[in-house]
């Protein structure tokens, strides 16, 4: 019964059925931030946005790989959007900081190391990563490298100005926003795990915990009942 239950999480139709719900609660955020920018114009939300939207680009690459289909250009385009979205992700939060300096510095450093994972894959060869529908191989060291030097500032700007934000305003929603943010992060490395059903398990938390941070659900209640009470 075990080895069943094992042999299913380890299938195409679990990767594929999993990935496809994370698509969509994906894509539903990034539709409702891009609503939100909309209306309140914030470029911090705007920028948060396109985190979103990369994260769902991500997922549907996933998509792509568990039904078989696999190219080095799609690959190279899957691991440059991974470190891409959190970094937009960081550049959103980089807005709510007042420092001036500190901003510009951020865009400069961003716009450098984006073009060094840019260069990386497009000049080393990356091979064949995935395996068992899902990615478990390791691309070339300078890709690693020039990955982590986007990545792992991006990460570390986005706890250090959430847990500020929280200090400051006692918003449980930057709790969930922090979860969010380091579950989503570290779901890239539960790749080379001997369990990849992991992987999705960590992408349906983060996004779960992302929902719960950026969506107001008060208003949608409060605008629920507004509605009803005039019926």
């Amino acid at each position: 019964m075990i080895t069943q239950i094992m042999s299913l999480f380890d299938s195409s139709i679990f990767v594929e059925v999993s990935t496809t719900v994370i698509f969509v609660l994906t894509l539903l955020l990034a539709v409702f931030l891009t609503r939100d920018y909309a209306k309140n114009k914030k470029s911090s939300t705007f920028l948060w946005s396109i985190g979103l939207w990369l994260f769902a680009l991500g997922v549907a690459l996933e998509v792509v790989f568990a039904s078989g289909t696999y190219s080095e250009l799609l690959i190279a385009l899957y691991l440059f959007v991974v470190a891409s979205l959190v970094n937009a992700l960081a550049l959103g939060s980089v807005q709510l900081v007042h420092t001036k300096w500190m901003k510009q510095s951020y865009y400069v450093y961003s716009i450098v190391t984006l073009a060094i994972l840019a260069f990386s894959l497009s000049f080393y060869n990356i091979g064949n990563l995935v395996e068992d529908y899902v990615v478990v191989g390791l691309p070339p060291i300078i890709t690693i490298i020039a990955s982590s030097i986007v990545t792992i500032p991006a990460s570390a700007i986005l706890i250090w100005i959430a847990a500020i934000s929280y200090l400051r305003t006692r918003n449980i929603k930057m709790i969930s926003i922090i979860a969010g943010v380091i579950v989503v992060s570290l779901a890239g490395g539960l790749y080379i795990t001997s369990f990849p059903a992991f992987l999705y398990y960590s992408e349906f938390i983060g996004i779960i915990l992302l929902w719960l941070g950026f969506f107001r659900f008060d208003k949608v209640k409060s605008r629920l009942s507004s509605k009803l009470s005039t019926k």
